[in-house]
């Protein structure tokens, strides 16, 4: 029996590297996958931390010269170029000067469109640079009149950090994580749909099942093969990440992202559990459609649904729930491990085994099928 299963296990293998094309666009996937990410991640870096000056509309500047230096020295400047100049305008009132003198309030106007998504960050800079200087010449007119401004601060709030470096990531963590484990999903597709639906659109599998081996085996041989090529991505995109990743300069939001050894191990360990239920999922799927582009549009939304929990781990919707639940069990585990808290070992068990449970449940359903000539044939 177990030379009959090797057997079947090396010839899935073997069909399966005889497809290079589908092979590397698996593996496509893990390769870039890290480096668009760290691309990506420069560059979101750069816009935040670097504050560009911001060129917008002033009117009747010169009746508050104080409020226009102040809002130069924070990079926001009247310009008269068309093609730089944000759609924001400030409009100073006339009466700007004799209100100041006053003490009154003074007139300021802050025309923009809210709705306007690449405006949103330009607009935010302004209000919050006008409510500075606002918060300023307020405390400036305290001390004119002998009262301490601190007068006005009820509460002394002073903030204890307790959050590794690692914690502080959060959502960007979290979604490398994801990424990882998506590889395996998508390394193993083509080659589920391919030892499967097609297999028997080339009539090669009622030509297998013809031999003298038992459907367990043949199944469990090629949930192996998915599994083995789904592990394949995960090595190779925590290679190419423990690479790539120090190149970010994560420490310019106040974070780090470690690969480090104990992370690929037990990510490894997370994976196999996923492969397996991974493979077997997509293997049932596309042994119920009838064709292979069937089998490819049936497995593109049988994907979404743990695609959608897993984005529902990664931005902290249901996490308590999920937490018990297949694949985004691992997730929530790794993305703990990462931010440097303790693992929960009872829900991550019970994460792996329910995983596995249903893998194992597939694998009963996909045996049931091929008794089936309806299947077999694509009837």
């Amino acid at each position: 029996m177990n030379n009959r299963f090797f057997s079947l296990l090396r010839k899935e293998l073997v069909d399966a590297a005889r497809d290079k094309r589908s092979v590397m666009a698996g593996l496509y996937y893990a390769i870039f996958v890290p480096i668009f990410m760290a691309a990506m991640m420069m560059v979101l870096i750069d816009k935040i931390t670097s504050a560009e000056d911001l060129g917008i509309t002033i009117s009747n500047a010169a009746t508050a010269p104080d409020l226009i230096a102040f809002l130069d020295n924070q990079g926001i400047r009247h310009s008269d170029d068309k093609s730089e100049t944000k759609a924001i305008e400030i409009i100073i009132g006339v009466s700007y000067a004799e209100q100041m003198r006053r003490a009154e309030p003074a007139e300021v106007i802050l025309i923009a469109d809210g709705s306007e998504e690449n405006l949103q960050s330009a607009i935010r800079r302004t209000q919050r640079t006008l409510q500075n200087y606002s918060a300023e010449m307020a405390g400036l007119r305290l001390i004119a009149r002998g009262i301490n401004p601190r007068i006005m601060n009820s509460l002394n709030v002073k903030m204890q950090d307790q959050g590794s470096s690692e914690s502080k990531g959060g959502q960007l963590i979290a979604m490398i994580i994801l990424f990882m484990l998506l590889s395996i999903f998508v390394s193993g597709m083509n080659l589920a749909i391919d030892t499967s639906a097609g297999e028997r659109e080339r009539n090669s599998l009622a030509l297998l099942l013809s031999h003298p081996i038992s459907l367990r085996q043949l199944i469990v041989s090629k949930v192996c093969a998915v599994s083995i090529f789904g592990m394949l991505a995960l090595v190779l995109v925590l290679i190419m990440s423990k690479f790539i990743y120090p190149m970010v300069p994560w420490q310019e939001l106040g974070f780090s992202v470690d690969i480090g050894l104990s992370f690929m191990i037990a990510t490894l360990i997370a994976g196999a559990f996923i492969a397996i239920f991974a493979a077997s999922m997509q293997l049932f799927v596309s042994f119920m459609a009838k064709s292979f582009k069937e089998a490819q549009t049936y497995i593109s939304f049988v994907l979404f649904v743990p695609m959608v929990l897993s984005y529902a781990v990664t931005f902290d919707l249901a996490t308590d729930e999920l937490r018990w639940a297949p694949v985004t069990g691992q997730l929530q585990a790794l993305i703990d491990l990462m931010k440097g808290k303790e693992i929960p070992l009872l829900q991550l068990t019970v994460s792996c085994l329910s995983t596995l449970i249903i893998s194992v449940a597939l694998v009963l359903g996909m045996e049931r099928l091929l008794k089936s000539e309806k299947i077999v044939f694509g009837l």
